[in-house]
């Protein structure tokens, strides 16, 4: 028997998605936001910005966001740098990004330590630091972060940034996979298939490949199939 796609799934990327209104504001119509965010409110100016943002007037929502983070609003940090990250309503700009997410992970944001972790792994914005990237995945992936749980995982796998290590890409990857990370179960799958960083044990790879098959990872599917005919 002869398993297909034994290679790992490569890193995810950047998650440009800005963090939503919080709990308050949905009470609040945008008059009331308004109201508050003129007085200097640092939520309510947040909020407001996250109105203008899913009403598409991107100007309006980097002028509020941009009130909210200077009055250290780690959401309103976040989002204001995924708007330079991406080229929303402004210029696209790297390094402004990397302001942005940098004071928002130094609140322990962990959406913005992954970004951040990401952004040094690839070198955008920034010189390229996979040690740096190592240190940003690992807060991320303390926070239970899935998406940084992973992309650690891959990195201990690799030996990027750090010596190559099986059992802590095992274990990183367990971690994600727990969370229902796709890629992760397929990867855990692979390390119970070939034996690296655990024990081999088919009966345990076939039941990730699983998993992953019902997340959407194809490979997964194929590989389930394969350890079925066993």
């Amino acid at each position: 028997m002869t398993l297909l796609n034994t290679s790992l799934i490569s890193k995810i990327t950047l998650f440009l998605v800005a963090a939503m209104l919080s709990v308050s504001a949905m009470a609040l119509d945008l008059s009331q936001t308004k109201a508050l965010a003129n007085q200097g409110d640092a939520e309510a100016q947040y909020n407001l910005a996250v109105m203008y943002d899913e009403g598409q007037d991107d100007a309006k929502a980097i002028e509020w966001y941009k009130k909210a983070a200077n009055q250290g609003s780690a959401k309103a940090q976040y989002n204001l740098a995924v708007m330079y990250d991406d080229g929303e309503g402004v210029r696209e700009d790297n390094a402004k990004a990397i302001e942005w997410y940098t004071k928002a992970a130094n609140q322990e944001y962990a959406p913005a330590q992954y970004n951040l972790a990401v952004m040094y792994d690839d070198g955008e914005g920034v010189r390229e630091d996979n040690a740096k990237a190592i240190e940003w995945y690992t807060k991320a992936a303390n926070q239970e972060y899935a998406p940084a749980q992973y992309n650690l995982a891959v990195m201990y796998a690799n030996g990027e940034g750090t010596r190559k290590n099986n059992t802590q890409a095992f274990n990183w990857y367990l971690k994600a996979a727990n969370q229902n990370n796709a890629e992760a179960q397929f990867n855990l799958a692979i390390l119970y298939a070939t034996g690296e960083g655990v024990r081999q044990n088919m009966i345990t790879a076939k039941e990730w490949y699983g998993k992953s098959c019902d997340n959407g990872v194809q490979r997964g599917c194929n590989n389930y199939r394969i350890l079925s005919q066993k």
